[in-house]
C-alpha cells in the first residue's frame, strides 16, 4: 500500500475516534467481566466468612468411638454453688452423660461425637434448662444471666455486675485454672478434666468444682484406668493321652510226647 493512502487510513482512523459512533458502542464485555469479577469475591468472601463461623471438627485423635472419659462439672452463679445437674436418664443414647455426682462421662458412640467433635456444648445442648454462649449463662429451672446484669438478692454477690466466665483445669492436681476464651461450646473435654461455668463479678475468682464432685472424679478415673479387659483363655485342643499297648500273654502250647 502506497505510504499516502496508509497516511489517509491513519487519518480517517483518528477521526472516528471521539466521534459519535465510537462513543456510542459501551464495551460491554468489559463490564461484564468488571461485575463477574466482583461477584465472584464477594462469593468468595462470604463463604470465607461462613467456614471460618460454621466450622467442623475433625473426628479423627481421642476420644474415639468406644473410649470412656470423665470430667468434674461445676456451677457458680453470684457466689452460689448450684446443685449437681440431674443424672441423665438411663434412656439417652449420647455420648455426653452425667451420674448426677457432678461428673460428665464423655463416651463417643459415633463420629459426631469423637476427636475434635468432643465438646463442652455437646453436654449442655442435651441438659433441658442449661444455657451457655461467651455472655450467658443459664441453670435449670432459674433465668438465664446475661453479661453486664446485676446478681439477684440473696446471693452472696448480689448488686454486682457480674459476667460469664468459664474455667478449665487439666486435672485435679493443677491449682491455677485456664480462662476459656471465645465460644466456651467449643471447649473440648479431655480426661480428668476439671470445668466451672460460673456469672461472677469481675473481682472475683472462679473457683474449682465443689471438693465432692472432685471426689466422684478421682474415683471415676481411678475406676476406668484399673478395670481392665479380661479375654478368657481359650483351652488348647486336648492332648489325648497315649493308649498303653496292652501285650497279650503268649499262649504256650504244650506238645503231645509222641508213642
Amino acid at each position: 500500500m502506497a505510504a499516502d493512502q496508509t497516511g489517509k487510513w491513519v487519518a480517517r482512523a483518528a477521526s472516528t475516534g471521539g466521534g459519535r459512533t465510537y462513543r456510542g458502542q459501551a464495551p460491554v464485555n468489559w463490564y461484564a467481566s468488571l461485575v463477574l469479577i466482583v461477584l465472584v469475591g464477594l462469593g468468595l468472601v462470604a463463604y470465607s466468612r461462613y467456614e471460618r463461623t460454621h466450622s467442623t471438627a475433625s473426628s479423627a485423635g481421642p476420644p474415639t468411638v468406644g473410649t470412656v472419659w470423665h470430667a468434674a462439672l461445676g456451677i457458680d452463679i453470684c457466689g452460689k454453688i448450684e446443685p449437681n445437674l440431674p443424672a441423665t436418664p438411663t434412656s439417652s443414647t449420647g455420648g455426653f452423660t452425667t451420674d448426677g455426682t457432678g461428673v460428665v462421662t464423655v463416651a463417643p458412640t459415633t463420629a459426631s461425637q469423637a476427636g475434635g467433635n468432643a465438646v463442652l456444648g455437646k453436654f449442655v445442648s442435651g441438659v433441658h434448662g442449661l444455657v451457655l454462649t461467651s455472655n450467658s449463662l443459664g441453670y435449670p429451672g432459674q433465668g438465664t444471666h446475661t453479661d453486664g446484669q446485676r446478681c439477684p438478692k440473696g446471693t452472696p454477690d448480689a448488686g454486682k455486675t457480674g459476667v460469664v466466665s468459664v474455667v478449665q483445669w487439666a486435672n485435679f492436681t493443677v491449682k491455677k485454672g485456664s480462662p476459656v476464651g471465645g465460644d466456651p461450646r467449643q471447649l473440648r473435654f479431655s480426661d480428668g478434666q476439671m470445668i466451672t461455668l460460673a456469672f461472677l463479678p469481675t473481682s472475683v475468682s472462679v473457683p474449682k468444682p465443689p471438693a465432692s464432685t472432685i471426689t466422684a472424679l478421682i474415683k471415676a478415673t481411678e475406676s476406668s484406668s484399673t478395670t481392665a479387659t479380661t479375654v478368657p483363655v481359650t483351652p488348647s485342643t486336648a492332648v489325648t493321652p497315649a493308649t498303653t499297648a496292652t501285650t497279650a500273654p503268649a499262649t504256650k502250647t504244650t506238645t503231645a510226647p509222641a508213642k
